[in-house]
């Protein structure tokens, strides 16, 4: 779930206090530190435990514990390890740290993603059967892979450039035509490919 500015200042607070003094700050540090009343601190503590950023332990000092991505219930993390070198090879130093695959997106809720079928966007790294990540958007820069609703009823990914007038939508594979339209309406751009090798 997506945190408010605020809530996203308190959930900071707390990590970089816990980290610092080994123990939990109190409601009332979090209110000095937020500069609100400790009414206001329980409302922001209790709506982390809600979103599950926090949990804590009634009538025990400091028991605020902050949740890894991975206790979190409908969150995805998944282990780093470190660096691999797809040039020359390098020194293997593993690394325990977790990667949290739903923080990558800064919005979650205003992204969707789609399968392709086709290869009109091979040259961009996108090929049949890839997953593209798309940020729920209507409007898209030149040169951005945009899904484009085209005369109100096909839907198609290509990269999108206004020239004068008129929309260009260019796929990314040279044995492909352009399309061209006056108008066309952008329902998202991409912003990440997902491939499996299964």
């Amino acid at each position: 779930m997506t945190l408010t500015p605020k809530q996203l200042r308190v959930l900071q607070f707390i990590e970089q206090y816990t980290t610092s003094n080994g123990y939990a700050p109190t409601l009332r540090e979090i209110a000095r530190h937020m500069r609100v009343c400790e009414v206001t601190a329980l409302q922001y503590r209790r709506a982390l435990e809600r979103k599950q950023y926090l949990a804590y332990e009634r009538y025990q000092p400091r028991s605020i514990k902050v949740l890894r991505p991975s206790q979190r219930e409908g969150e995805l993390s998944l282990k780093f390890l470190g660096y691999i070198a797809a040039g020359k090879p390098i020194e293997v130093v593993q690394e325990e740290e977790t990667v949290d695959l739903v923080s990558m997106l800064p919005r979650p809720e205003d992204h969707f993603v789609l399968r392709v079928r086709g290869d009109s966007m091979i040259d961009e790294h996108i090929e049949d059967g890839d997953y593209v990540i798309v940020e729920r958007r209507n409007v898209a820069g030149n040169g951005e892979t945009v899904v484009a609703l085209v005369d109100g009823s096909e839907v198609t990914l290509k990269k999108f450039y206004r020239e004068g007038g008129r929309i260009r939508l260019q796929p990314a594979n040279p044995t492909l035509p352009a399309i061209f339209a006056d108008q066309v309406e952008i329902q998202g751009v991409v912003v990440g490919v997902l491939r499996t090798y299964r």
